[in-house]
């Protein structure tokens, strides 16, 4: 076999591959021979039928077949010999191939590129340090009795986060248009789920009043017809309703799992869910941050192969995102473009690059507290942790993405350790309200 290596541009690599013809006609030779014992031909008693009658017959697919399994074994043995990494599968193109001759093709493929970390200690990084206080705690305990409350009426005027009832008509240059009319109507106040200034005039209105809302419809409102036009509602107020708080309580605590009711048992277990849910916040910020540190230091160059790959992937996501909230109905999945992904899979694929350089060459391996850790953490969200965690361990393909994801976690930590960092106080709702 004779191989030379072109380099075409960037990252692509074309190789011309020579087999010696001895080589393919001897395995021609062998399959036809082999044909030849099975092969029932009319006129010619089984096994009997001579080799070059089924050469006549089979001679040309023979060849193509022994050509193709050729091409991809010597492919394999050149890149080996040349030491040359392919970041996907090759292109091939026939350039001879004639009985008696040698077999001659060319192999188009892309290469990984040569990564180099560099910089890591010119990374800066500031630590939040958190602590969660007893008036995060309340906080919570507040969030938690709002997310049960019960509407309930109220004879005093509407303000910010009551419901109101109403019933109202649209208009446009006096004349009403199509679904701008309604009745029985509730619209909590404060969520901005109409349109912008349209629920102004109802904040400080009581059960019975009229009031009168003019408003512009954005540009980009779902119906043509009415984009950018002004328009007037007439609102009725047919009922106020203010949020009725539950008592903390044994009943309370009863709805969270606290089967004997104690208040302080469920607040300690609040605690520890808004802990577990600030050590990933920060463990995800951490992330987020030591990524774009190294991205921001270091350049690499990302195969179209692989680029490809990425694409596919986050296509595959978005659709299975749209189908689980459509129902699983994709009558109307609309045929996503590969630009739309294009910026985030480069990103990915250039941090799996420069993370894999990192973990080779620091010969980090995979802990196994840490995989215990992850896994731990996942199970605790269950109802029964310990059925979770015997679900992973006995699963191969879970076990081995949650290796995967302490790996990359590690070297994470460890670039976090060669990076200049800074620890800043910052306070509970601070970091969880920028997460969300």
């Amino acid at each position: 076999m004779q191989v030379s290596v072109e380099t075409t541009q960037g990252l692509e690599r074309r190789l011309t591959i020579s087999v010696p013809a001895e080589s393919i006609d001897s395995a021609v030779k062998s399959r036809l021979q082999q044909l030849a014992k099975t092969q029932r031909i009319n006129g010619f008693r089984p096994g009997k039928v001579p080799v070059s009658v089924i050469k006549k017959r089979f001679g040309q697919a023979v060849r193509q077949e022994v050509a193709g399994e050729a091409m991809q074994q010597n492919f394999y043995q050149a890149v080996v010999q040349e030491k040359l990494n392919p970041a996907g599968m090759p292109t091939f193109e026939m350039k001879k191939d004639v009985d008696g001759e040698d077999l001659e093709f060319v192999a188009s493929f892309e290469i990984y590129p040569e990564v180099e970390v560099k910089d890591l200690d010119k990374i800066k990084l500031d630590k939040p340090v958190v602590e969660i206080s007893d008036k995060d705690l309340d906080a919570m305990m507040d969030t938690l009795r709002k997310q049960h409350a019960d509407w309930k009426e109220v004879k005093r005027k509407a303000k910010k986060d009551d419901r109101v009832t109403i019933n109202f008509v649209g208009t446009i240059d006096g004349e009403e248009f199509d679904g701008g009319k309604a009745e029985d109507f509730p619209l909590e106040l404060g969520k901005d789920r109409m349109i912008p200034g349209f629920e102004k005039p109802l904040v400080g209105a009581k059960k019975g009043d009229e009031v009168v809302s003019d408003v512009t419809f954005p540009e980009d409102y779902h119906a043509e017809n009415l984009k950018g036009k002004e328009a007037q509602f007439t609102i009725t107020v047919t009922k106020v309703e203010g949020l009725e708080l539950p008592k903390v309580d044994a009943d309370f605590a009863k709805l969270f799992g606290i089967e004997d009711g104690d208040v302080d048992a469920l607040k300690v277990e609040v605690r520890k869910n808004m802990q577990r849910e600030l050590d990933q916040t920060l463990k995800s910020k951490l992330k987020e941050d030591v990524i774009s540190g190294i991205l921001e230091k270091n350049q690499v160059d990302v195969p179209k192969a692989l680029l490809d790959q990425e694409i596919d992937a986050l296509r595959e996501q978005a659709k299975q995102r749209f189908q689980q909230q459509s129902g699983g109905n994709t009558a109307n999945m609309p045929e996503l473009p590969a630009d739309l992904f294009e910026e985030n899979a480069k990103r990915r694929v250039s941090i799996g690059l420069l993370l894999g350089e990192i973990i080779k060459k620091n010969e980090i391996k995979v802990d196994d507290a840490k995989v215990e850790q992850l896994i731990e953490t996942t199970a605790s969200a269950y109802e029964d942790p310990s059925e979770v965690i015997e679900y992973y361990k006995s699963n191969n393909e879970l076990l081995q993405q949650i290796q995967n994801v302490a790996l990359e976690e590690q070297a994470v930590e460890w670039v976090a350790s060669q990076a200049k960092v800074k620890e800043v106080k910052k306070a509970f709702d601070e970091i969880m309200n920028k997460q969300a």
